[in-house]
């Protein structure tokens, strides 16, 4: 295949030869995106190409955080165009820099001759090439990412790393930022307003929203399953197991702060799981723990609890888990490291927000949320859910592509 000179600007389609061609440049199969891809093909302004560095979701693969294979058990390969490229990685996968090898990425997006390229993430070695290839090539990229700096960044580490990403941070066309942490990132990076684009990150609300009578129906019966009282109330912990998330000091902050009548439910699994097991054993009657659970069954494991928590304290990009829970008519609680906060909670009506170091805090905001939560409209939490629905991001992903395709 011959390709264009390194600074040439390849020639795509001429003005008026049909749709422009958007193409994806993603991992694997995420159940966060793939909805996104399909309604850009409902929407018809596109033709849509994603093209996969890793994987094509057709088998389990090891997910480090769950400490399991499995692949998720909702359609995600169907209802748009997609490529596997060879991945030549010695160790495939999202958790190094060198887990994604693609030889061919560059050349096969340049065979496709898309008008504009959506790139996720730069953080391995061929998204970072491919990123490079296409702006020599002066083909529009239009960069997502959803890094922010809650997590107070600071050092000769930092330093010696805004420095790269400040040359890094050149390449792309555009930036489509999901939340206001990430626009406070690329701004702090010194990219201008003229190149960030609102993308929220986003669910497929009505997946979890609808029907919601059955959904309830099916909950209550697993409340009743597990012994859990009409009036008791849960509160709901369903992700990883893992140090970001905090699962243990989640269970001592419990143990010490939460009003009576309260239980605590851990769903998940990971490398903390032992000793999530073991502490929730010393309290039958406070904590229970639940395994893993795939997609479909996600909509009745937000309904299981009364309100959902997420307390992370570091690394913590967005959560989608919160979103999840709001479309399922479910009030979040979440610590001020976690990077949707600031956009999806609003304290009082969607839930709250306490300080990440601060468990007695955590304590005050589930007390306040207990006291009102009866108050608290199922409904309304899903129609504020709605704001975050791939609708939204669809949208806000064709005005962004359509700026930088402007002549």
């Amino acid at each position: 295949m011959n390709l264009a000179a390194p600074h040439a600007t390849v020639s795509r389609h001429p003005k008026g030869g049909g749709r422009p061609r958007l193409a994806f440049v993603v991992s694997h199969p995420i159940q966060y995106y793939v909805p996104l891809y399909r309604r850009l093909v409902e929407r018809g302004e596109f033709d849509v190409r994603v093209f996969y560095t890793w994987h094509g979701g057709t088998e389990a693969v090891l997910d480090r955080g769950f400490g399991k294979r499995f692949a998720w058990d909702i359609p995600l390969t169907e209802g748009y165009s997609f490529e596997v490229v060879a991945n030549v990685a010695r160790e495939p996968g999202t958790h190094h820099f060198w887990g994604l090898r693609n030889p061919e990425l560059l050349a096969r997006l340049l065979e496709w001759r898309p008008d504009a390229v959506h790139l996720t993430g730069y953080a391995y070695e061929s998204h970072l090439g491919a990123l490079r290839g296409l702006a020599r090539r002066g083909v529009p990229v239009l960069f997502r990412g959803d890094s922010h700096l809650l997590d107070g960044r600071r050092g000769w580490k930092w330093q010696l790393t805004k420095a790269a990403l400040r040359r890094i941070y050149r390449w792309p066309t555009a930036f489509l930022f999901v939340g206001q942490a990430n626009r406070a990132y690329y701004e702090a990076l010194g990219i201008p307003a003229e190149k960030l684009f609102h993308c929220p990150h986003s669910i497929e609300v009505d997946r979890f929203a609808e029907p919601n009578e059955a959904w309830e129906a099916d909950a209550a019966s697993w409340r009743r399953e597990l012994g859990l009282g009409e009036r008791e109330r849960v509160l709901l912990f369903a992700g990883k197991f893992e140090p970001k998330k905090r699962p243990v000091e989640l269970i001592h902050a419990f143990l010490r702060e939460a009003p009576p009548g309260w239980r605590l439910l851990m769903l998940g699994d990971g490398p903390l799981g032992a000793d999530v097991r073991a502490l929730a054993e010393l309290h039958p009657a406070r904590v229970s723990v639940l395994p893993f659970q795939n997609q479909s069954r996600m909509p009745a494991v937000y309904r299981l609890g009364d309100v959902f928590v997420l307390p992370s304290a570091f690394a913590e990009t967005w959560g989608l888990a919160a979103n999840e829970a709001l479309a399922c008519g479910r009030p979040v609680l979440v610590s001020d490291r976690v990077g949707c906060a600031a956009d999806v909670v609003r304290p009082g009506c969607d839930g709250q927000i306490f300080r990440h170091d601060d468990w007695r805090h955590f304590g005050e905001c589930l007390r306040a949320m207990a006291s009102s939560i009866q108050s608290i409209s199922r409904t309304a939490l899903a129609t504020s859910a709605r704001r975050f629905d791939i609708a939204a991001t669809a949208a806000a992903t064709t005005a962004g592509t359509r700026s930088v395709l402007k002549p």
